[in-house]
């Protein structure tokens, strides 16, 4: 991975949107900081677009779109996407799956989870997954012990054994049914919000993260960047091309002062 800091100018100068994971991206030990709340204020008052892609449950999704300083939000690693249209005081939510199926779909995911906490001695149910639309949030840090990672490699082999996607992020293990995955949304989102085609526009959008579940992203990004901490999980994800000197919401700062700094635009709220 390249250091942040030999991102080149020019290539900051045309980034017209960033694309952020939350969770240890722009959380720092599970806070959200004042820096990087204000980075995405700067950021999206002048005009760039911030959109954060991330595995938590529609019910924060909701409030994200409507509150934070954000232009969309992808949800439960890819299941929607939510836009809050102030001027129309509506919130636009589409979801791969119907109402219907995503009912039907709840059933079967507590079963699993009963499956799960019966044999990964240690793991729990997400805080949040009563807030969840799609998918079944195991928790193998956040409110519980950090698990070994043999036991998180049994949490997604339960899950795969079901027929589901399982997913690693920093805190949780997610499991849903259907292939779709952040970046397959990301690009929906895109296309049928701000008309913009990915497959043509890539290179004028970053993506920031530091986990697994992030591959995909990743991957497809040229502007891909992790911050610090993505390294703590080594061989097991696809390595973005740059790195961040500084950890979680910090590292997002960075990235984000670095674009602003680039387009000569000085920090301003008002």
């Amino acid at each position: 991975m390249i250091p942040f800091a030999e991102f080149p100018n020019q290539m900051l100068e045309t980034i017209k949107g960033v694309f952020t994971d939350i969770d240890d991206t722009l959380t720092t030990d599970g806070k959200l900081s004042a820096s990087a709340y204000m980075s995405m204020e700067l950021l999206q008052k002048n005009g760039i677009l911030v959109i954060p892609i991330t595995g938590r449950p529609a019910g924060w999704c909701d409030s994200i779109a409507r509150i934070w300083p954000v232009d969309a939000v992808v949800g439960e690693n890819g299941a929607f996407y939510f836009r809050y249209d102030s001027q129309t005081r509506q919130m636009i939510r589409h979801f791969v799956d119907s109402e219907k199926d995503r009912e039907e779909n709840k059933a079967r995911l507590r079963l699993i989870a009963r499956e799960i906490l019966a044999n990964v001695k240690g793991s729990g149910i997400s805080a949040d997954q009563a807030y969840r639309e799609t998918d079944l949030a195991i928790d193998f840090c956040e409110d519980v012990s950090r698990l070994p990672r043999e036991s998180i490699e049994s949490i997604v082999e339960i899950m795969s054994g079901f027929g589901m996607t399982a997913k690693v992020s920093s805190i949780h293990v997610n499991g849903w049914f259907g292939q779709y995955d952040k970046l397959t949304m990301t690009k929906i989102c895109m296309r049928e919000c701000f008309g913009t085609d990915l497959a043509q526009n890539e290179g004028k959008f970053l993506f920031t993260g530091d986990s697994p579940n992030d591959g995909p992203m990743f991957d497809y990004f040229s502007n891909s960047v992790g911050v610090a901490n993505v390294r703590e999980f080594g061989n097991e994800l696809n390595p973005p091309k740059y790195v961040t000197e500084s950890r979680g919401g910090e590292g997002f700062s960075e990235v984000a002062t670095a674009i602003l700094a680039a387009k000569n635009i000085l920090p301003r709220l008002t």
